[in-house]
């Protein structure tokens, strides 16, 4: 693995900080864009819709997910359609349960019937994967995003349950799995060997890709270098026999 060109998964920038999205939107290696209500809370917005404007005002190119935040199943699908009226390069991002646990099937297939685009989140296992694809419509585009990394953070291998997720899909072009929540840039290599279609990954995981494949020796010695000038910006010293005799 030498650079993102050898990568086959698509790569989306996930965050909710306009200035970061719009620079990032001009990296081409980014393919589209997700953010989510706790990114949204996390970096000061404070008005939903006036910010997923700005957001589709300058990224016009690329898929951008925005989520639904009621919790009941009506309004969720109105939430829904209000959204996806914003732009046509807008993915409606559904839970695929509600805080009851209550399965958002119903609004998935209403609202894939309709030919909206959906992203179905907090995907966790196999079986949800397969109620979500039975409720979608067949060639109704779709975005699955399994929480990956959040399913490693259980001390679970996410690779074979992915994989399964995949085969789930498989006679399903017009739908995506994408790997969400990774932790690691090993996890974009990860999920390209599984065979997502896509993975999201916040600003701190996006920030690494250019260590991607580099030569460890060389990457040795940069770190060598980065504690020795860390001690001297710091002024540290330690008392030796050798220096206490130069005194």
């Amino acid at each position: 693995m030498t650079s993102t060109d050898s990568l086959n998964i698509k790569i989306f920038a996930d965050g909710a900080d306009l200035e970061s999205m719009v620079r990032l939107a001009a990296d081409p290696k980014i393919k589209g864009f997700t953010t989510n209500p706790t990114l949204m809370r996390k970096a000061g917005v404070s008005d939903y819709a006036t910010f997923a404007r700005q957001v589709l005002d300058a990224i016009t190119d690329r898929p951008v997910s925005f989520e639904v935040f009621a919790d009941d199943l009506p309004t969720m699908a109105a939430q829904a359609r209000v959204i996806a009226s914003w732009g046509e390069n807008v993915n409606v991002k559904i839970p695929v349960t509600n805080t009851l646990g209550v399965f958002c099937g119903p609004v998935i297939a209403e609202l894939s019937g309709e030919g909206i685009p959906l992203n179905v989140t907090a995907v966790f296992t196999p079986d949800q994967v397969r109620a979500v694809a039975e409720a979608l419509a067949p060639g109704s585009p779709a975005i699955i995003s399994v929480f990956a990394g959040r399913v490693a953070d259980t001390g679970r291998d996410p690779m074979p349950l992915m994989r399964d997720c995949l085969g789930i899909i498989k006679d399903h072009p017009e739908w995506e799995l994408l790997w969400a929540s990774p932790r690691e840039l090993l996890n974009v290599i990860q999920a390209d060997e599984a065979g997502c279609h896509i993975i999201t990954a916040t600003s701190d995981v996006l920030d690494k890709l250019s260590s991607l494949g580099k030569d460890l020796d060389q990457f040795s010695l940069e770190t060598v270098k980065m504690f020795f000038n860390d001690a001297q910006a710091s002024g540290y010293t330690i008392a030796t026999p050798e220096s206490t005799a130069a005194e």
